[in-house]
């Protein structure tokens, strides 16, 4: 069995228990759409290195985070646990608009993650790049979360004096990607787990020249503007040279064949009704129904590729298998051999087997959203969701708006079939509401849950 090119899954893990434990690195981009990149079907982009880390791995097409806007989707990943039951519900900001919106003003770094439990267990860790878990007044730096090291932006730790440069955010992914490498070189000789966590594609967008030379032919004719397409598309492809950057070095330090590395997004694309999106916020969700904030699959169903060439067959397509955020802590923690805190209650649940071949999972996946949604009316969910086997169900609090959808056969949900399955309605909905109610209260704003429009005459 050891001659195998590549391990069972069970037998990988039992020999990296034996030789060496997996090296992590978390690559998570900011607002990247499900349909952005060439693998997932985007014909305008030019992403050939994430599309070539998707051929060395398994690229999952039913990948979702736990909500649709960053703060709280990135709780669920570090946390294991719903971020509504720790009241980020959306992105955290200044004092007085997490108060309104009841919400606290960082994350409480005495809540067990992943980071603070593979460093207990031998792992270096750092965190580079985007934080969003809290940087007002009194939010802790990520070091009080577990990491040895970190240089990052929205958050109270070390950042980059260039957060000045009016290009710093098109210049970030590759400032980034530089600290990642110092540490992984620094740590070469032990494992490591390090959150490489973009700035891109997120807005305000504002491409050098030189990243917008490959889309000149998306310039429009006759005028000085610079088209969406330009902006975005060169944002993204930046992203893409700067993973492509860290795969070479990898490979040129020998680290590449022990390393996994996952790459996702925190939510769906941002929507050009946004005010710092107006001039890029053309993101591509694919097929699917809903942007950022919503939770049709658009908003919350993310791109997600998994490289770990010890133990990870290569060119693996999974259609199949349903995976979330709040997974993450369980299955990395398993791969790592580390056992989960004792009495941290997990919503996710262990899915390395997926990593080798599909297969099913036992948990539903639930989310809520208190706020309004921007953007087109038909983007607009309910307040509440509920993922479970092929179905999904949509449906506010008060049972008005109860849309079910099976998402295998209809992924852009475009056909409810409430109607003629009420057996499955009624079999959904007693659970999804129960776990509304046990989240801690908090305030809703008018506009959750509803998609009114101003139709003429009424």
């Amino acid at each position: 069995m050891l001659r195998r090119e590549f391990l069972s899954f069970g037998a990988a893990a039992a020999l990296a228990q034996q030789r060496k434990r997996p090296n992590f690195i978390f690559l998570f981009a900011d607002d990247l759409g499900w349909g952005d990149l060439g693998c997932y079907g985007n014909t305008h982009i030019k992403t050939p290195n994430l599309d070539r880390l998707a051929g060395q791995g398994t690229l999952f097409t039913q990948f979702y985070v736990n909500s649709g806007v960053c703060s709280p989707s990135r709780t669920g990943f570090m946390t294991g646990q719903y971020p509504a039951r720790h009241r980020i519900h959306g992105h955290l900001a200044e004092e007085q608009q997490n108060a309104r919106r009841g919400m606290p003003n960082f994350l409480d770094p005495k809540v067990p993650n992943l980071a603070r439990l593979l460093k207990e267990n031998g792992y270096a860790t750092a965190h580079y790049g985007k934080w969003h878990l809290g940087n007002g007044e009194g939010a802790p730096p990520p070091e009080a979360y577990g990491f040895d090291d970190s240089r990052t932006v929205n958050s109270n730790g070390k950042g980059w004096e260039e957060e000045r440069d009016p290009w710093f955010r098109a210049r970030s992914t590759s400032y980034i990607v530089d600290e990642t490498i110092r540490f992984i070189e620094n740590n070469r000789e032990r494992p490591f787990y390090v959150n490489t966590w973009t700035l891109v594609p997120h807005a305000t967008l504002n491409p050098t020249e030189e990243q917008m030379k490959p889309y000149a032919n998306h310039a429009p004719i006759g005028i000085g503007h610079k088209s969406a397409a330009q902006i975005y598309y060169a944002s993204v492809t930046d992203l893409d040279n700067q993973v492509g950057r860290l795969m070479a070095r990898l490979e040129t330090i020998g680290l590449a064949r022990d390393t996994l590395i996952f790459f996702s997004s925190d939510n769906g694309p941002e929507d050009i009704h946004i005010r710092n999106a107006a001039h890029s916020g053309i993101g591509s969700p694919g097929p699917l129904r809903g942007r950022k904030r919503s939770l049709y699959e658009g908003g919350v169903r993310t791109p997600c590729l998994v490289r770990w060439p010890a133990a990870i067959p290569p060119g693996r397509v999974d259609k199949d298998s349903v995976l979330t955020g709040v997974d993450f802590l369980p299955t990395m923690a398993k791969l790592a051999g580390v056992s989960t805190p004792p009495g941290h209650a997990l919503d996710g649940e262990d899915r390395s087997t997926a990593f080798e071949s599909p297969a099913a999972r036992s948990k539903p996946i639930y989310w809520e959203w208190r706020f309004n949604i921007a953007g087109h009316v038909i983007n607009r969910s309910p307040m509440l969701a509920m993922r479970e086997g092929d179905w999904k169900l949509l449906m506010n609090p008060d049972r008005s708006r109860v849309e079910l959808y099976e998402i295998p056969r209809d992924p852009s949900e475009l056909n409810n079939r409430a109607p003629e399955k009420p057996e499955i309605v009624a079999r959904m909905s007693p659970k999804l509401l129960a776990w509304q109610k046990q989240l801690p209260p908090g305030p809703v704003e008018p506009a959750a849950g509803r998609n009114d429009y101003p139709w003429p005459g009424r």
